[in-house]
C-alpha cells in the first residue's frame, strides 16, 4: 500500500497554486510574462520492462512555462517609457552583464546613460557626430548633449517675380532705392554659426533682362554683380542665355572662414505682368543648437532636438529575439538571461524580422489573465483536496488492516 501517488498529486497542486499565486502577485507588473506549472505522469522502472497492468506511482512537475503572448499597450505620461509591440526583448547591460527584459520604464542618469529601475543600461547602435549609425555591435546608449555644431551656408535658392511693366533703371553702385527696381534679403550663417544679411538688388538693364546684385551686412561685395537674368517672351527664365546658380563671395570679419562663397539659384524665377513678389527663399545653413530634447520612433531611432530648429540621429534601439524564448533563464526585476536551452541571442533593429515595432511614451501591462487565474486557482484546490482525500482513504485501509486480530 503506498501514499506515494497522493503525496505527488499534492506536491504538484502546490507548485501549481504557486505558479498561479506568483501571476496574481504579477497582475500589474509592467512587462511580465505568466507561467504555468506543466505536469507529467511517473512510472517505476522495471529490469523487465512495463507490463500492461503497471500502475503509475503519480504526477510531477516536468517544467514551469512561461507564456510569451503580448500584454496590453497602455499609454504613460513618462516619454520615456517605451513599449514593444510584437517580438523581441530589450538588450541591457550593467557592469558587462547582459540581460534581457520587457519593462520599458526607463529614465536618464545623470551620465547621460538610458537606464531601467536597477541601473542597467539600454543598449543599440550609437550615432557619430553626423548622425551615422554605427551597427556593428550594440553598445551602451548615451545621449549626447553637447550642442549641435553650426553648418554655414553654401547655396541660396529663390523663386520670385519681377514685374515686367516696371522701367528700366540704371545701377549706380551705391544701393540708392532709386537705382533699383526691387530688391530682398536672406539670413546666411558662416562657419562660426554667425548670421549675416544678404541682400540681393534686382535691377531691369531691357524688356526682359534684369541685372542682380548683392550686398553682405550693408556694404556691397567686391564683385557685387552676380549675373544677369534672361526671359524668354512667356516670362519663364531663358536657361540658354542665363547661367545658373550664381556665385556670391561674401567676405566676412566675424573671424570664421572667408570668403563665404554662396550658390545663388533662381530657377523657377519669372516675368509676369504683376507685382514684386517672393515665392520662396530658403538657405541651407544654420546656427549651433543645444539639446532641447528627444524621441524615439517605431523602428527604435532616438532623435535629438535642437533649439536652432535642427534635428539628429542619436542612436538606435535594439531588439533581442531567441529560438526558444522558453529556455530563457528568469533572474527576477522583469530580466531574464541567456541560457543553452534558449539559444543565442538574435540582435537587430525594431520593425525587422520577428522583431515588434517600439511604441513611446507607453508601456505593455502584464499578460496575467486574472479572472482565468483565479478560476485555475480553484480548480487546483479542488485537486489539492482530491489528493488530500486519496491519502485520507489510504490511512483509513492501512488502519483497517492494523486492526485485524
Amino acid at each position: 500500500m503506498s501514499f506515494e501517488q497522493g503525496l505527488s498529486g499534492l506536491n504538484a497542486a502546490s507548485k501549481s497554486l504557486e505558479a498561479i499565486g506568483n501571476n496574481v502577485a504579477n497582475a500589474n507588473t509592467v512587462g511580465f510574462k505568466s507561467s504555468e506549472a506543466l505536469f507529467a505522469d511517473v512510472y517505476a522502472a522495471s529490469l523487465t520492462g512495463a507490463g500492461t497492468g503497471q500502475i503509475g506511482i503519480g504526477t510531477k512537475v516536468s517544467q514551469i512555462q512561461q507564456q510569451f503572448t503580448q500584454g496590453n499597450i497602455s499609454a504613460s505620461n513618462n516619454p520615456m517609457d517605451i513599449a514593444i509591440n510584437g517580438g523581441g526583448f530589450f538588450r541591457m547591460s550593467k557592469g558587462g552583464t547582459i540581460t534581457y527584459g520587457r519593462n520599458g520604464q526607463f529614465q536618464l542618469d545623470k551620465d547621460g546613460f538610458i537606464t531601467n529601475a536597477n541601473g542597467a543600461h539600454l543598449t543599440g547602435y550609437v550615432a557619430n557626430a553626423n548622425g551615422a549609425l554605427s551597427t556593428g555591435a550594440p553598445a551602451d546608449i548615451v545621449i549626447n548633449t553637447l550642442d549641435l555644431p553650426p553648418g554655414a551656408s553654401t547655396k541660396v535658392d529663390a523663386s520670385l517675380n519681377l514685374d515686367s511693366t516696371q522701367p528700366v533703371t540704371v545701377w549706380d553702385g551705391t544701393m540708392n532705392p532709386g537705382t533699383y527696381n526691387n530688391a530682398s534679403s536672406v539670413s546666411v550663417y558662416d562657419s562660426f554659426g554667425v548670421s549675416h544679411v544678404m541682400q540681393t538688388f534686382f535691377v531691369k538693364t531691357g524688356p526682359a533682362t534684369w541685372d542682380v546684385y548683392a550686398a553682405n551686412d550693408g556694404a556691397l561685395l567686391a564683385t557685387p554683380k552676380l549675373g544677369t537674368l534672361n526671359f524668354k517672351t512667356d516670362g519663364s527664365i531663358d536657361t540658354a542665355t542665363t547661367t545658373l546658380p550664381f556665385s556670391a563671395s561674401l567676405d566676412l570679419l566675424s573671424g570664421a572662414a572667408t570668403p563665404l562663397v554662396l550658390n545663388v539659384d533662381f530657377t523657377g524665377s519669372t516675368q509676369y505682368g504683376s507685382g514684386f513678389s517672393v515665392n520662396t527663399l530658403t538657405q541651407d545653413g544654420y546656427t549651433s543648437g543645444r539639446l532641447s530634447g528627444f524621441s524615439s520612433s517605431a523602428d527604435g531611432t532616438i532623435t535629438g532636438r535642437y533649439t536652432n530648429g535642427k534635428s539628429n540621429t542619436l542612436a538606435q534601439i535594439v531588439l533581442a529575439s531567441f529560438p526558444d524564448p522558453n529556455g530563457l533563464t528568469p533572474l527576477g526585476d522583469n530580466q531574464w538571461a541567456e541560457s543553452a536551452t534558449s539559444g543565442q541571442a538574435l540582435v537587430g533593429a525594431p520593425n525587422s524580422g520577428s522583431l515588434g515595432v517600439l511604441q513611446s511614451s507607453a508601456v505593455e501591462d502584464s499578460n496575467v489573465d486574472l479572472t482565468a487565474e483565479l478560476v485555475n486557482m480553484i480548480t487546483a484546490q479542488r485537486v489539492y483536496q482530491a489528493n488530500a482525500q486519496t491519502i485520507k482513504t489510504e490511512d483509513q485501509v492501512l488502519q483497517t488492516l492494523v486492526n485485524l486480530r
